[in-house]
C-alpha cells in the first residue's frame, strides 16, 4: 500500500507550500473530500477517504471514497455505471482536505438519489422557520431500477 509522509514530519512552510503531499487524516484515518465536476466546477458530493482510497483514486484514475457506514473501499459508479473519471486531486493548504475534480460518466449523475449533484435541496427560512425545498434537479436514472431498494 501506498504511504504518505506524516504531516507532522514537516515544517509549517515545508506542509503549506512545499512538494511533499502529506495529508492530515483524522483520528479515524480520513480526510473530506469535496468532489466537483471538471469544468463546470459544480459541487456533486462530499465523501471520505483513507490513505488506502487515495492510493487507489491516484492508481486507478476512478474516484474512490472510504465509506464510513459499510466500513470498507467504494469505487464511486461501480454498481450504477457513475463511475467518476479523476482530472485532478488537489489538497488545500494545511493538507486536512482534498478536492477530487472529475469527469463523471454514465447518466451524468454523482448522487444515489440518481441527481448529478447530492445538493439539490436549499436550506430557507419561511415565517421563522427552517425547511428545505427543492432546487428542481431532476433524477437522471431510477435509483429503484439501478439499487433495487
Amino acid at each position: 500500500m501506498t504511504q504518505f509522509t506524516d504531516p507532522q514530519t514537516l515544517s509549517k512552510t515545508d506542509l503549506e507550500a512545499g512538494t511533499i503531499f502529506a495529508p492530515k487524516f483524522d483520528a479515524n484515518g480520513l480526510v473530506t473530500a469535496v468532489t466537483i465536476e471538471a469544468g463546470t466546477n459544480e459541487v456533486l458530493m462530499v465523501a471520505h477517504m483513507n490513505a488506502e482510497a487515495i492510493a487507489e483514486t491516484l492508481r486507478s484514475g476512478h474516484a474512490t471514497y472510504w465509506s464510513r457506514s459499510r466500513e470498507k473501499l467504494w469505487k464511486k459508479g461501480e454498481t450504477s455505471g457513475e463511475l467518476q473519471e479523476l482530472v485532478e486531486l488537489r489538497t488545500d493548504c494545511d493538507q486536512d482536505a482534498l478536492v477530487v475534480v472529475v469527469r463523471q460518466t454514465g447518466h451524468g449523475a454523482a448522487c444515489h438519489t440518481g441527481r448529478k449533484s447530492c445538493f439539490y435541496r436549499r436550506v430557507e427560512m419561511t415565517e421563522g422557520e427552517v425547511g428545505l425545498s427543492d432546487t428542481g434537479e431532476a433524477p437522471l436514472f431510477d435509483p429503484k431500477e439501478v439499487y433495487g431498494r
